[in-house]
């Protein structure tokens, strides 16, 4: 179903938001602080307001996507009459006090509100597969929840405004720790020596499907840690030691060094010192965590 949404701030990425709403039908209404970007959505049949003032009052969405939250508030303060009553989503990278003060501001002034991430780059956005996540009251997001599929797949977090930003810099560290072991992997494969050197793309189709039972590793271990109990079953932490050896030993024998296997075995390390060789990967969380974990 059409809706009308506005976009502000037409950066890469708000620029992309704005596409996304036009090619899904919705009547959408544009505005940025800098003139002069918003000739490309006009001929695709975007609405340029003049203000932004002008420009909240076109639809009864506003989505917000600015450099910095100090940003935000610079833009929405003034529009905040306007925007009594109305949703405001903020997919502004941030931290969570950002987030929790741009929400209690909001609420102040009678202002519906979400915050969000787009866990994608400008490209990607209208994908259906890819993720955006949001937190605020659930009310809020059910409301525009079907707009915003526009963009790609909206995930509600809980009501706290500060999950998405929380959840972001998890996931990122998931990402670049996921990256760095693939191109590891990646330079092992492809100094095998003379006829034994394999593809990135050879191996990349092998490590996609390996990645599904990483995830069965992740799930598995995931009651461990919100238990607090770490059983080792038939792959405890002694094991894991073993095997680091192996990948440890492969990169020194064919020049490949990236600090991972190291890294990944001095944690594992610590934690069989101090009397948990026999449990699961899991219990290592206990050593990642503020302070270090137990002695």
């Amino acid at each position: 179903m059409s809706a009308d949404v506005t976009v502000l701030g037409l950066g890469p990425m708000g620029a992309a938001l704005a596409g996304a709403f036009l090619a899904a039908g919705h009547r959408t209404t544009v505005w940025n602080r800098t003139p002069g970007k918003a000739g490309a959505l006009v001929a695709e049949g975007a609405a340029e307001a003049a203000s932004a003032g002008q420009a909240v009052t076109a639809s009864p969405l506003t989505v917000i996507c600015l450099a910095t939250y100090d940003a935000v508030r610079d833009v929405l303060a003034p529009a905040a009459g306007e925007l009594a009553g109305r949703t405001v989503v903020n997919l502004t990278s941030g931290s969570p006090d950002h987030a929790r003060q741009t929400a209690a501001w909001a609420g102040l002034h009678g202002i519906r509100y979400l915050d969000g991430v787009i866990m994608t780059t400008p490209p990607g956005i209208g994908t259906p597969d890819v993720l955006l996540l949001f937190g605020g009251p659930q009310a809020d997001f059910d409301a525009c929840r079907e707009t915003l599929s526009a963009l790609g797949d909206p995930v509600h977090l809980g009501t706290d405004p500060a999950l998405p930003s929380v959840h972001d810099t998890a996931l990122l560290a998931l990402m670049w720790g996921t990256l760095t072991g693939w191109l590891h992997g990646a330079a092992l494969v492809g100094a095998d020596g003379p006829g034994g050197n394999v593809t990135a793309t050879a191996y990349t189709a092998v490590a996609d499907r390996w990645m599904t039972t990483v995830r069965t590793f992740m799930t598995a271990y995931a009651p461990h840690i919100d238990a607090g109990r770490y059983p080792g079953g038939d792959f405890p932490l002694r094991l894991h030691h073993m095997t680091m050896d192996i990948l440890t030993h492969a990169g020194e024998l064919r020049g490949v060094s990236s600090g991972l296997p190291e890294l990944c075995q001095g944690l594992v390390g610590r934690g069989i010192e101090a009397g948990h060789g026999d449990d699961s990967f899991a219990r290592l969380i206990e050593f990642i965590r503020k302070g270090g974990g137990p002695a």
